[in-house]
């Protein structure tokens, strides 16, 4: 029994983080079954360069959305991903500082002046894709898919079941309401006959995942290499959370240079077969915080059955056929969520909007991402949330530190 309940065990976690794992490659126009297979993958390869010690299992990046969207529009799905490489490289060289110089430098070259800012870019980024899909209508809000007041019920319903499932619900349902949107809203789409199953009917049962070959663009990979900040900071949240549940200090045991570099190749790994980035998924270690179940055996398992659903070829045609209101509808709610971590980064670090310097990067930041604000030179130009970490980055090496600042490096 105990060989059989750890596999059991490993496909439980993977429907946790079902929900999200398909929610980006949906948004992003990625292949969901390509998702699947690389989140796999990325978790085995995280498992294999951190020595199986660490239960986490990792997929789809919420934080490159904004990037994706604006890679695949302006350069095509393959260059995105040659981009999205190079973003895994940052990983892997952040990895190797940490090891050389250990974690000290990464607070001074990202403190939460300019990680906040950043992170709330990354949601309000995205805001007016969210509004239009909940309003029936394609992200960039030119075509209209469905009625508006039928989309609007689907994506309020949507909404309002994501938000009472992560407020009132007890036990494992309450780590997975992105699901919980996704199965309510889904049925109601049914109930007004908006659902098109044509690609499921003609779908086969056995098929391979539609991967996709990176090429290397420069201007793709000068956009997407500063996308990386966030992530690798919310990283570094993740392992401290799961060391916290399982009373283990992976930062030093297997240490964190392994961790952000098994994130790193695992996301070097998505990109090489076209899925999404990868991370560690929160919502799974809230799962691997109820079950109080720490073995890292069950997160191979986890892998092994996201690998093999992605060779199932109707799952992928069921995931095409979830209606635009449906993920509109959490989108409001997952955006805000990601821009309220930014500011709650600002908060729970005291800083001192009052003080000019700090009050000069988050504004600066925060106004060049807001407003689509873009330097270019020829062809090459810098917009988003490239630009914003670049110039958030900038702006706190080169402004002189505060009084409070340098009081609070010289105690840390």
């Amino acid at each position: 029994m105990r060989r059989l309940a750890i596999p059991l065990q490993g496909a439980q976690m993977l429907f946790v983080a079902f929900g999200a794992l398909v929610l980006m490659p949906l948004l992003t126009g990625l292949d969901t079954s390509v998702a699947l297979f690389t989140a796999g993958i990325g978790t085995l390869l995280f498992q294999l360069i951190t020595k199986r010690q660490v239960p986490i299992f990792l997929a789809s990046s919420f934080a490159f959305i904004a990037p994706i969207l604006y890679g695949v529009q302006t350069w095509g799905i393959p260059s995105t991903m040659g981009g999205i490489m190079a973003a895994g490289v940052v990983y892997v060289c952040l990895g190797a500082l940490v090891k050389v110089r250990g974690t000290d430098f990464i607070h001074k070259l990202l403190p939460p002046v300019v990680v906040g800012p950043v992170i709330i870019i990354i949601g309000l980024g995205l805001a007016p894709v969210a509004v239009n899909m909940a309003l029936g209508k394609s992200g960039d809000g030119s075509l209209a898919l469905v009625p508006t007041n039928t989309a609007l019920i689907i994506s309020l319903v949507s909404l309002c079941t994501t938000i009472a499932v992560a407020i009132f619900a007890k036990g494992l349902l309450k780590v997975m309401p992105i699901l919980a949107g996704i199965i309510v809203g889904y049925g109601l789409s049914l109930a007004f006959g908006i659902v098109d199953f044509s690609v499921v009917t003609a779908a086969n049962w056995i098929a391979i995942p539609k991967f996709v070959a990176p090429e290397f663009n420069w201007h793709a990979i000068a956009f997407m290499i500063p996308v990386a900040i966030a992530p690798a900071v919310e990283h570094i949240g993740d392992i401290l959370a799961i060391s916290n549940v399982t009373g283990k200090d992976f930062m030093k045991k297997p240490g964190l240079h392994r961790t952000l570099t098994g994130d790193g190749v695992a996301t070097i790994a998505a990109a090489a077969f076209g899925g999404p980035p990868n991370t560690t998924y929160s919502e799974v270690t809230g799962a691997v915080t109820l079950t109080r179940n720490f073995d890292p055996r069950i997160m191979t398992w986890t892998a092994i059955t996201a690998i093999t659903l992605a060779f199932v070829g109707k799952l992928g045609a069921l995931m095409q056929t979830i209606p635009v209101p449906v993920m509109g509808g959490i989108m409001c709610l997952l955006f805000g969520s990601i821009a309220a971590v930014g500011l709650n980064t600002l908060i729970r670090n005291h800083v001192d909007l009052s003080e000019p310097r700090n009050l000069s990067i988050v504004g600066v930041t925060l106004v060049f991402g807001i407003g689509g604000m873009a330097f270019g030179i020829g062809s090459f130009s810098l917009t988003g949330i490239s630009l914003c970490g670049i110039v958030a980055i900038t702006m706190n090496l080169l402004l002189p530190a505060s009084k409070h600042h340098k009081q609070d490096v010289a105690s840390h």
